[in-house]
């Protein structure tokens, strides 16, 4: 049986759901009522319109359309992360716009292309699946540079005395890279431990709801959650590992902002 649709009487049903979550925010006095409101909103009008653009390309497959689009998911994706992390040197914007787009790219020719065996331009499948890996890739880099510039802010004077006795600006700044990187890839981690007991991830849901097997529902969500995991390591290392290069000059002397 296929998946069931549903009317649009049916589907405005479950905005009633964010009046509990409005009501438990006034009671708690979080005033974040109107963010509530503008997330939903534009969660609604940007997903119904990647809904629109889907449709219009899976009914006419092009490759132009598959790579425009990923164009377009990598383009907002970098836009984000440097939008969480005001500040950033022209080099280090560089490092990781080509880090996202890149490893992004990378891991999700590898899983249409050679896993699934698939024709990369192939819409159908590079889409969403690139939403997923892109989406990962952008939220692991966000928290990775969060967690770097902060340490650094936090050890500053330590930092800086390290350079005063010698301590070259390499050795001194990749414990802050390794520390990011880990912090990056512990809840894609901690996601994987709980999968399959605790939670049923949304790809195998999905497909399970549209009527395919468990078992290959199953195959794709370990096969994308591997990719995941390849893709945050992936670009969160390569971005601070050019990234935090741009933050010292000829003298040693690194440059905080």
């Amino acid at each position: 049986m296929g998946v069931v649709e549903m009317t649009i009487g049916q589907f405005a049903i479950i905005y009633l759901l964010l009046l509990v979550v409005l009501f438990i925010m006034k009671k708690a006095q979080i005033n974040q009522t109107k963010l509530l409101l503008l997330a939903s909103f534009r969660m609604t009008v940007q997903l119904v319109l990647a809904g629109l653009v889907l449709t219009y390309i899976l009914g006419n497959p092009h490759p132009l359309f598959t790579v425009a689009y990923i164009l377009a998911m990598t383009t907002f994706a970098t836009l984000r992360v440097l939008g969480k992390n005001k500040g950033i040197n022209q080099k280090f914007k560089l490092a990781i716009g080509l880090s996202l787009a890149g490893a992004g790219t990378l891991v999700v020719f590898f899983f249409v292309q050679i896993v699934v065996g698939m024709d990369f331009f192939n819409p159908q499948y590079t889409i969403p699946l690139s939403g997923m890996i892109f989406g990962n890739a952008m939220t692991g880099l966000t928290l990775a540079l969060k967690t770097f510039r902060e340490s650094l802010a936090a050890q500053r004077n330590r930092i800086e005395s390290l350079l005063y006795v010698g301590v070259t600006p390499r050795k001194i700044l990749l414990p802050f890279v390794n520390n990011a990187l880990e912090t990056a890839l512990l809840p894609t981690m901690n996601s994987m431990l709980g999968m399959g007991i605790i939670s049923l991830p949304g790809m195998m849901t999905g497909q399970i709801l549209s009527g395919t097997l468990p078992m290959t529902a199953i195959l794709y969500q370990i096969a994308i959650m591997i990719a995941i995991t390849t893709v945050v390591c992936l670009s969160v290392f390569s971005a601070l590992y050019f990234g935090y290069r741009t933050l010292y000059n000829e003298r040693n002397q690194i440059i905080f902002e």
